[in-house]
């Protein structure tokens, strides 16, 4: 982008991207981002042995006091499951290993290893999750492990890109592993995105370039996050209620929403229900992208057509 600062760079297996609507601003900007994703993998990484998630899951069946950020991701992680009926659901994690995503993705992707997959581990379910955002205090069941990747993701976008605005004052976008979040005065044409099923594609890739004036954009694909299982692909979208990768109509799904984490969420229940999320997005009113197997798209709730470009918000 011409007259914009930005700043490009590898995170959590995929890439961070930051610009500035003030190409001077874009190094304090890029720091800020720093911090806020450094916090949010301290507090909510499953890969690190030292993180805040490590140790509420080694002492699920124990009430645990926890952090003011891990807190917060606790909230909107069931907010999340509430919203979406569990097909959004932060107990999943015991699945997500069952199916061979125990290790960075990056670290799966290198391995080339083909995941036996010994038995399918449905979701204790979000209900089950005791919490007290009073006093942060925290009870998994016995034997739960609970994983908050999207919505960590997504609320991190939301507070960094809060966070430069707010201590710089200049218009920013923030994107992680494709979790888009805006804030501060947007340039003149808005925002330009490249919506893909990999955020990692160049302009080339298929896809679609939209504008945005604020707010944010989530995609959700099983395309980008997937290795290899004894009896063909595996992907990180669960449906919790089998602890299978989702079986979905959609292969990509891109959704806007006044927050990142909104985006996220409804993106990723749309790749879990199915054909059923046509109706569902359009009911909430979110304009949103979605991407058969085929390459065929179905746009729901005001998204634009490839002529239009412009997302108004």
């Amino acid at each position: 982008m011409i007259g914009f600062g930005r700043s490009v760079y590898p995170l959590w297996g995929g890439k961070a991207v930051v610009v500035t609507a003030e190409p001077q601003a874009i190094n304090a900007a890029r720091d800020l981002v720093r911090a806020e994703t450094a916090a949010m993998d301290a507090a909510c990484s499953r890969f690190r042995p030292d993180s805040e998630l490590t140790r509420v899951n080694e002492l699920a069946g124990e009430p645990v006091h926890v952090g003011p950020l891990f807190a917060e991701v606790v909230s909107a992680a069931l907010r999340a499951a509430a919203a979406t009926a569990g097909d959004v659901d932060p107990t999943c994690g015991a699945g997500l290993e069952a199916v061979g995503y125990d290790r960075d993705i990056e670290v799966l992707r290198e391995e080339g290893v083909r995941i036996v997959v010994h038995e399918y581990l449905p979701a204790p379910g979000w209900q089950s999750v005791g919490w007290n955002p009073g006093t942060r205090t925290l009870r998994a069941p016995p034997g739960c492990r609970l994983d908050f990747g999207a919505v960590a993701k997504a609320l991190a976008a939301d507070r960094a890109a809060a966070a430069v605005a707010d201590g710089i004052g200049c218009g920013v976008l923030v994107s992680l592993g494709g979790d888009i979040a805006t804030a501060g005065p947007a340039p003149d044409k808005g925002w330009r995105i490249r919506v893909t099923d990999d955020h990692r594609s160049g302009e080339s890739a298929p896809g679609q370039t939209i504008s945005v004036h604020s707010g944010a954009l989530a995609t959700s694909s099983t395309t980008a996050r997937r290795w290899q299982g004894q009896s063909g692909p595996l992907h990180h979208v669960l449906d919790p209620r089998t602890g299978r990768p989702a079986d979905s109509c959609w292969r990509t799904v891109s959704v806007t929403a006044a927050n990142c984490v909104d985006a996220n969420t409804a993106a990723t229940a749309a790749l879990v229900r199915g054909k059923a999320a046509e109706a569902w997005l359009a009911g909430l009113g979110l304009p949103a992208r979605l991407v058969r197997h085929d390459g065929t798209v179905q746009t729901v709730g005001g998204w634009p057509d490839e002529a239009a470009e412009t997302l108004e918000g």
